[in-house]
């Protein structure tokens, strides 16, 4: 700490006395009067008022006060942050500090001796830079909306649509709206329509499910991937997060060991946060899963219906996501664009 320089106090004491004499023949020796009883000793307290970065806060506002003070004394400190209070009785004070852009700062109880000089030292009269809460002019809702549409634009390579993925840990939770238009934006962008393409012609290479061959068994493997898929994003991602208040995204950890990363990423189909920002088991999306392994009951051929179906369809779709998840805690990440720009 920076010290200052002090201008030292010397209090002298001077004791007066006197006696009256008189010629001893005339007059009889009259006695000497007593002294007066000494006054009681007046103190000091004096001290710098310094900010964080040990420089001087000039034209602070001090005020000292204690339990047998009338009234409490003000100075303001000079322009070296010094301050000083003089003609002080013994007592015990503490002395309160606050400037422009400051918190307050309190002092311990200072117990002033008779005559005593005493300098506020050390980290004790330092003050803090004020907290100040900033309230910017966004609603919660207004600002889910604007982390939307950065999310909407995320993709990888530029290409493949990621938009369920929250780069933000403290992203604001979706209201309805714009967890069904982020559902919406998924089922019907045109990259989705050219994977379910992909997933059809898979389908049609293993002859599975055991649709037609040809253009038509083509068209039923592609309207029966489409149907998985769609029922999963909406009853997964936008009908039950809304009723049961669950968030439908991702959050991408980034950080800690790779053991937290991987744990955290192969539990997300089972673990969600809650629109309260609360991690909760994740029903959303097992219902999601479930109900789309179930539906595909309506429209698969007769020969692949059953529980084995329902029980498959719904383990792939599991097994998926959390793979989904695992790449985009350690690779995905780095190639989507606009992530930064939501980080």
């Amino acid at each position: 700490m920076r010290w200052s320089r002090f201008v030292l106090v010397l209090v002298v004491v001077l004791g007066l006395y006197g006696s009256r004499t008189s010629n001893a023949q005339e007059q009889p020796v009259q006695p000497a009067p007593l002294p007066d009883a000494p006054r009681t000793q007046r103190g000091v307290i004096v001290g710098t008022v310094i900010d964080l970065n040990d420089d001087p806060v000039p034209g602070a506002n001090v005020v000292l006060q204690g339990p047998f003070l009338k009234n409490p004394r003000t100075v303001v400190a000079n322009d070296r942050g010094l301050f000083e209070f003089n003609d002080l009785d013994p007592d015990t004070y503490h002395v309160t500090i606050s400037a422009p852009g400051f918190a307050n700062w309190i002092s311990p109880d200072v117990v002033l001796k008779t005559g005593q000089y005493y300098i506020l030292t050390g980290t004790e009269l330092r003050i803090a830079t004020a907290v100040t809460k900033v309230t910017v002019g966004y609603s919660a809702e207004e600002l889910a909306t604007e982390q939307v549409k950065l999310e909407e634009h995320q993709r990888v390579f530029g290409i493949i649509p990621n938009f369920y993925i929250a780069y933000d840990q403290n992203a604001a939770p979706l209201t309805t709206k714009l967890k069904f238009q982020l559902a919406a934006k998924v089922a019907f962008d045109p990259v989705t329509f050219i994977g379910v393409g992909i997933v059809a012609a898979s389908g049609q290479a293993g002859s599975h499910p055991n649709y037609r061959e040809g253009a038509i068994g083509y068209a039923e493997r592609y309207g029966a991937a489409y149907a998985n898929g769609f029922t999963d994003i909406m009853v997964g991602g936008a009908i039950l997060p809304s009723l049961l208040h669950q968030d439908p995204r991702y959050f991408y950890q980034g950080t800690g060991t790779n053991k937290s990363r991987a744990v955290h990423a192969l539990t997300s189909p089972f673990v969600c946060k809650g629109d309260n920002g609360r991690w909760q088991t994740n029903y959303s999306t097992i219902g999601g899963d479930l109900a789309s392994a179930a539906i595909a009951n309506a429209y698969y051929p007769a020969s692949n219906r059953g529980v084995g179906l329902f029980v498959g369809n719904f383990l792939i779709g599991t097994g998926q996501r959390a793979a989904a998840n695992l790449a985009q805690e350690f690779i995905l990440h780095r190639v989507t664009s606009k992530a930064k720009s939501q980080k």
